[in-house]
């Protein structure tokens, strides 16, 4: 079984490179590659907008009878997302960028535009510099100012990163937190005062209706903690069923009761008759003789049921 990766290739003895025939190839062959937009760009078919860095597949190849300083300039084919239509930009080695030649335009790019005023700017200097030596002068002093404000600055920085470094920061987050224990640490205390007061209060109160029910009775204050059931409010108290009294009963008061109708009817008294007096007298000391023989026939009927069973006994 030959090798996965084939690093030693076998040359036989009689083998000779320059007979093996080369390939002849266009100059205007196209290679598919993938690339980035290089730049933003808008579709003038459709005005589609394309972002720099997205993605295509393109053809390129080599621009012919076209060069800088011997590099080869390459064009690019890519297709719009949208409408499908072709869009041509070729490499520019001169400014190092891309320049759009076909089906879209370039969109406004401040970094390039800053980069063209610096250019701008350092040909003109390079242009007065020439022929005058003052303002040769002239531009390095303001060279050498700038370049002491900037050392002035990073001498600044370096200071203030300095005095930050030598912060404790431990030390920092310490104090916080002892300042926060600190202040839960009286809000508490605040609060058991608080309890504390209203403690007392209730507790004065209390001794108020205490000291109020002794000289009266005191009445029913119904629990506002108490929670109530739907069933006690069927249950009605034995008081509201009291009848409620007429302006009448209130100054004369009822007549219902048997002793104060008593009171106010005066009975009439009868003649004693002596004859009555008399049989009562005798009923009287009848009842009385009567009573005491039938207590001793009491007494002595045990007696008598003792008798009858020793007559049994003889028999």
């Amino acid at each position: 079984m030959s090798e996965r990766k084939v690093l030693n290739k076998y040359h036989p003895p009689d083998f000779d490179p320059a007979k093996i025939p080369k390939l002849r190839l266009p100059k205007e062959r196209q290679y598919v590659v993938r690339l980035m937009a290089p730049c933003n760009m808008r579709c003038r078919t459709c005005g589609e907008y394309i972002y720099k860095g997205k993605k295509f597949n393109a053809r390129k190849e080599t621009v012919q009878d076209e060069s800088y300083l011997g590099l080869p300039i390459f064009r690019f084919y890519i297709k719009c997302p949208r409408c499908l239509a072709e869009i041509t930009f070729k490499t520019d080695p001169q400014n190092t960028d891309y320049a759009v030649e076909h089906g879209a335009s370039r969109n406004f790019q401040a970094q390039k535009l800053l980069e063209e005023e610096e250019k701008r700017m350092q040909k003109e200097r390079e242009e007065e510099e020439l022929n005058n030596p003052m303002k040769v002068l002239e531009n390095r002093t303001k060279d050498s100012k700038l370049e002491m404000e900037v050392l002035e600055n990073l001498q600044e920085l370096k200071e203030l990163n300095q005095r930050q470094a030598n912060v404790d920061f431990e030390a920092m987050l310490k104090q916080h937190k002892e300042v926060e224990e600190e202040q839960r640490r009286k809000e508490q205390e605040e609060d058991e005062q608080e309890m504390k007061a209203m403690l007392e209060q209730a507790q004065n109160r209390r001794l108020l209706v205490d000291s109020d029910s002794d000289k009266e009775p005191a009445k029913h204050c119904p629990n506002p903690r108490a929670q109530t059931k739907p069933r006690d409010l069927l249950q009605e108290d034995p008081q509201s069923k009291r009848p409620r009294m007429e302006s009448w009963e209130c100054s004369v008061g009822k007549l219902s009761t048997r002793a104060q109708l008593g009171g106010l009817v005066a009975r009439r008294k009868e003649k004693p008759d002596p004859a009555l007096d008399k049989g009562m007298e005798t009923r009287g000391t009848t009842a009385t003789t009567s009573s005491l023989p039938a207590a001793a026939a009491a007494t002595s009927s045990l007696g008598w049921l003792g008798a009858y069973s020793d007559s049994e006994d003889s028999d």
